[in-house]
């Protein structure tokens, strides 16, 4: 299960730091951004380097070129969004279907080859006391960013700006710049989030893990990252991405389809967006909190009377 998770848990992580700028911020270009790094950089990769005679060069070569395409990647979204003012949600969904286009055109629709070199796929499946590898990547990022957020002035910048974009215009927040650099972390992270894809398969193609993008926002609402911006934790992400890991392992253990699955996971993101929304907790229990209130109220104006005399 831990094997399964840092690529899911990744493109989370850069779903919160969207969220977390405000104004609709979302992105959800991630998965087709991860599936692009991949494909084009071991396309590239491929005419330069052997997999099987240079593994060390190859494998090197990959991951560099993947999470500069990631960034890459990030930083249009961000230029799109802070210079020319298009809505967050409809920019990202354009340059979803950008970057999958130029997946499929790079790729020919077909899956490229990756192979299996050592240093590569180590990082698939490779272990470190009894941990899988890439879990260990997941966390380290995870608690890089968590650092990032809360001792850094960008962390500081990003959640005032969520929480009020307008006084944050006007107290001299450099705004563009926060968010080209939010954009610029979730798109590496979508890098990142390629190369483990590719490193625990053969092969990377352009329609890989069509179902993350579903997931990933599940996770970051399930995390309590609220839409509307200016707030997020990552250790909560983190913590909801290991829960709906066990939840969807219990599924598969249970034989259901993913298709049950999917269903599973819409219903579950409409919960928690309604629960967050409308506060049905506290609604639930407003009645005998009432009731209460109205049984003290005789013996507080009595003990009111008593004083009075």
């Amino acid at each position: 299960m831990a094997n399964q998770l840092p690529e899911i848990g990744l493109l989370a992580i850069g779903v919160m730091l969207a969220m977390c700028a405000g104004n609709g911020g979302i992105d959800l270009s991630g998965i087709s951004l991860a599936n692009l790094s991949g494909v084009l950089s071991a396309v590239v990769v491929a005419g330069m380097f052997s997999s099987v005679e240079n593994e060390f060069a190859f494998s090197v070569a990959f991951i560099a070129g993947a999470v500069l395409i990631g960034l890459a990647g990030g930083v249009i979204n961000g230029v799109l969004i802070s210079k020319l003012g298009i809505t967050p949600i409809l920019c990202t969904l354009g340059t979803q279907m950008a970057f999958t286009g130029l997946a499929v055109v790079v790729s020919a629709g077909r899956a490229v080859t990756v192979g299996s070199p050592e240093p590569l796929s180590s990082i698939g499946n490779g272990y470190i006391l009894e941990l899988p590898i890439s879990f260990l990547i997941y966390i380290a990022a995870a608690l890089l960013i968590a650092a990032v957020l809360r001792y850094t002035r960008f962390g500081f910048w990003l959640m005032l700006m969520g929480t009020n974009p307008k006084a944050a215009e006007y107290a001299g927040f450099p705004t563009d710049r926060v968010v080209i650099a939010t954009y610029a972390i979730s798109g590496t992270l979508s890098g990142l989030a390629g190369v483990i894809i590719a490193a625990r398969n053969v092969n990377v193609k352009w329609d890989y893990g069509t179902s993350y993008l579903l997931i990933a926002i599940l996770i970051a609402v399930m995390a309590g990252v609220r839409p509307e911006g200016g707030y997020g934790r990552v250790a909560n992400v983190v913590l909801a991405a290991i829960a709906l890991q066990l939840l969807s392992s219990m599924l598969n253990f249970g034989g259901l389809s993913n298709f049950v699955r999917d269903f599973a996971w819409g219903a579950l993101l409409l919960a928690f967006l309604a629960v967050a929304r409308f506060d049905l907790i506290g609604f639930a229990f407003r009645g005998s909190g009432q009731q209460a209130a109205l049984a003290r109220a005789p013996r507080a104006a009595g003990e009111g009377s008593n004083i009075k005399q």
